[in-house]
């Protein structure tokens, strides 16, 4: 089902989030939220806790990916980073802080692993994208946004805009 992106302000984008079992019932529903927000929203990744689950999930759209054997959904439930190497320096943006893009150093080559939905555990290696949209996803799942891994004269510069999106919430709950 589709869900509403939630936004900078909103308690569960803080929160850490909780390993999920891929035989809970819960896992099925919330894969299937995230590629459904996820294709409607035309982006390359979305983690749990961007659609209202507080779960270590999230999936990366393979329409980006090069190679063309991987245009399934990419899915990654209880991940966990096994190596970083390399530096890269990138502006990113965020669907839960929209219309704010920032340079933000990220780990140039990565290999996590992850359970799939029957409980299979893979490993990934991933370079650039990839690895950056891996990071990015991941830190959802430890309460981290992108912003705060900014130089704090860059935060400081965007504390206005940051002060109205989250002045949204209401209840702890920010959908914009």
């Amino acid at each position: 089902m589709i869900q509403k992106i939630r936004l900078f302000g909103d308690e569960v984008l803080r929160k850490v989030a909780e390993p999920l079992s891929p035989d809970d019932p819960k896992a099925q529903q919330v894969v299937q939220d995230l590629i459904d927000t996820l294709n409607v929203n035309e982006e390359f990744a979305l983690a749990a806790p961007q659609v209202g689950h507080s779960f270590r999930i999230f999936v990366i759209n393979p329409i980006w990916i090069e190679d063309e054997q991987k245009r399934k959904p990419m899915i990654f439930i209880n991940p966990e980073f096994v190596e970083f190497s390399g530096e890269q320096f990138m502006p990113e943006g965020c669907l839960s802080i929209p219309e704010i893009f920032e340079k933000v150093k990220r780990a140039q080559h990565i290999v996590l692993r992850a359970q799939d939905l029957s409980g299979k555990w893979s490993t990934y290696k991933g370079q650039d994208l990839f690895a950056r949209a891996a990071q990015h996803e991941n830190d959802h799942l430890d309460g981290v946004l992108f912003i705060d891994k900014i130089s704090p004269i860059r935060r400081k510069l965007l504390y206005g805009k940051l002060k109205k999106l989250a002045s949204t919430t209401k209840n702890g709950v920010n959908v914009g």
